[in-house]
């Protein structure tokens, strides 16, 4: 395993999990996506978390992961919708002929505290909206581990991408993972980007404090904007112009996806979004 200040490549976190990392780089995705194969010692039942986008390469390396653990994939599972996780659901169910579940599908939903078994392997569904209406956590208890998908990357923090994500939603999210490392339930994370976080309660902690940093931020930024407006700046997005105030200092590339959250952060200090 690689730290958080090194090259993530994936690989095993205690004696259940393992990550495929698909190659899908990205400013979004850091180095790509986690593929999290989850297996008991001895078992032949796999779990798969979040298969990732359809990449026929990437799909065809977990298979034979899978494989050379002389296993096969009994459940899929998926953190969320969003194209970089669960693009390639369908093309994966028919290559494994197991079920996929999901939060808010629609269709055999998961449901929030719903205990899964797959070969002696115990999962607990943990439900955490807020990157998105759909997103869910995965708690393994026998190694006190949280697969987060993008609720808590491995580095730097996630987006809240208004208006699927909801800033009011994603903190209660938070508050609820917080309690569980409070409790000792969750001790490390297994994200959906970036490496292994050993310290759970230090980087929800980190999460916490950043984002009420951030609304500070973005309601100062409002007030100067509002008190210094101009004939240049008032027929300008509002959002835009924090945007430039909040994120200067952050490479443009992910302006795009920081703006996203800004939205967000104005809805929630009830602010007019358009």
């Amino acid at each position: 395993m690689t730290s958080a200040d090194d090259a993530w490549t994936g690989g095993p976190w205690g004696a259940r999990a393992h990550a495929v990392l698909c190659p899908n780089p990205s400013p979004m995705t850091l180095e790509g996506t986690n593929t999290w194969v989850l297996l008991e010692p001895g078992s032949t039942e796999a779990v798969v978390v979040d298969p990732g986008p359809l990449d026929e390469g990437h799909l065809r390396a977990v298979l034979d992961h899978v494989a050379a653990r002389g296993a096969r994939v009994a459940l899929t599972l998926l953190t969320h919708g969003h194209a970089d996780h669960a693009e390639s659901a369908d093309r994966w169910a028919g290559l494994t002929g197991a079920p996929v579940r999901r939060a808010g599908g629609g269709h055999d939903d998961l449901a929030d505290g719903e205990r899964l078994v797959v070969g002696g392997l115990e999962l607990l569904a943990v439900r955490t909206p807020g990157h998105t209406s759909d997103s869910v956590c995965f708690l393994l208890p026998a190694e006190q581990v949280l697969l987060t998908g993008d609720t808590v990357l491995g580095r730097g923090t996630t987006v809240v991408a208004h208006p699927d994500g909801d800033l009011t939603s994603y903190l209660e999210s938070l508050q609820r993972l917080r309690d569980l490392t409070a409790s000792g339930e969750v001790t490390s994370i297994a994200p959906g980007h970036g490496p292994v976080v050993p310290d759970a309660e230090g980087v929800l902690e980190r999460y916490w404090t950043h984002r009420h940093q951030r609304l500070d931020q973005v309601r100062d930024a409002v007030e100067q904007l509002r008190t210094g407006s101009s004939a240049e700046t008032e027929g300008r997005d509002l959002a835009d112009r924090v945007v430039e105030l909040v994120y200067a200092d952050t490479p443009r590339a992910v302006w795009p996806a920081a703006r996203l959250s800004v939205l967000a952060q104005l809805a929630y200090l009830g602010e007019p979004v358009g």
